[in-house]
């Protein structure tokens, strides 16, 4: 009887411990596989982004090929205007179409589910607040003063124009002390590149999306385009500008633009005068925003292209949040 228990026992205990093993490995073996799943998900999507990422430059190809045709075109060779090619749009298009009507191209592009969409603005339709920084006296308080009427358009008061002119003045100085190989003065400012940047020189976050719209800030001092430029900045680059002649001069260049500062000056009072300091009709700086849906992504990028002659070069690239 004690042997007959005692046997049942140690059968027991064995098909315990069987059992144990059984459900270590199997533990084991769900994590080794819980961990090779999440190890594969991952590739894909470092994959898939990295193929968004390089499908995305699309856009700025794009961009390129169209403002070197732009150059071409015999009517606006001299101006920049918003009835031109480059300022309509690329509507959704799905890449696989672009490359399947490449003859050239003969990589397999039935699986390519990607769509892109860009679009290109100009840069030089806002205020390009580099312009602030001047060497000559006369020079920084005519671009002063045209930021201040900047302000005073948007109801911000003048004293953001002048914290933005000290703090790009302060930002240019410790560059040329840098470049000079002289000691930087403690807390001298950084030069902004990009809008946010702006907090740098003590903006807040409500004065820098007011101004967004309207101002820039580009690798060299521009002209605002008479061509491209919204009323707030016109309004803002001629003094004593009021809204509804500024509206007047936006019907009137939607007929192809303006081709000189003399042919806008025809539909203003004798009073007003156009700088050819501040006003120009035809742009170098222009902005191209990208967006690729690929797979679960949605990426978008700008850049900040220029174009110099026949070339067009990249001098930004951004990546930016989805759109909400």
């Amino acid at each position: 009887m004690t042997r007959a228990l005692l046997r049942s026992t140690q059968r027991g205990a064995a098909l315990l411990l069987a059992m144990l093993i059984v459900t270590l490995v199997a533990t084991l073996t769900a994590g080794m596989v819980w961990q090779q799943w999440q190890a594969i998900e991952v590739e894909g999507a470092e994959r898939a982004r990295s193929q968004a990422s390089w499908l995305v430059q699309g856009a700025v190809d794009w961009a390129r090929l169209i403002l070197r045709t732009d150059l071409q075109d015999t009517k606006h060779r001299n101006i920049d205007s918003l009835d031109e090619v480059w300022a309509t749009p690329l509507q959704d298009v799905r890449l696989s179409e672009f490359l399947a009507a490449d003859r050239n191209n003969s990589a397999d592009s039935s699986g390519l589910d990607a769509f892109l969409t860009g679009r290109i603005t100009d840069a030089q339709s806002r205020y390009n607040l580099r312009n602030l920084v001047q060497d000559e006296k006369e020079d920084a308080d005519l671009q002063l003063q045209l930021m201040q009427r900047l302000c005073d358009t948007l109801g911000l008061p003048r004293e953001v124009a002048t914290r933005i002119a000290d703090g790009m003045n302060g930002a240019s100085l410790a560059e040329d002390q840098i470049d000079d190989s002289e000691r930087v003065a403690p807390g001298s400012p950084l030069t902004p590149m990009r809008m946010e940047q702006l907090a740098w020189l003590g903006l807040d976050s409500e004065t820098i999306r007011r101004l967004e719209p309207f101002v820039a800030i580009l690798p060299a001092s521009s002209r605002i385009n008479l061509n491209t430029a919204p009323p707030e900045v016109l309004m803002a680059a001629v003094e004593g500008l009021d809204r509804a002649t500024a509206e007047r001069l936006l019907r009137a260049r939607l007929s192809g633009g303006f081709a000189s500062l003399a042919d806008a000056k025809k539909l203003l009072p004798e009073r007003m005068q156009l700088s050819d300091k501040l006003l120009g009709v035809n742009s170098q700086y222009f902005e191209v925003l990208g967006e690729l849906r690929y797979d679960s992504f949605v990426l978008r990028e700008r850049s900040l292209v220029m174009r110099r002659g026949q070339d067009v070069v990249v001098m930004r690239r951004e990546t930016l949040p989805p759109e909400s």
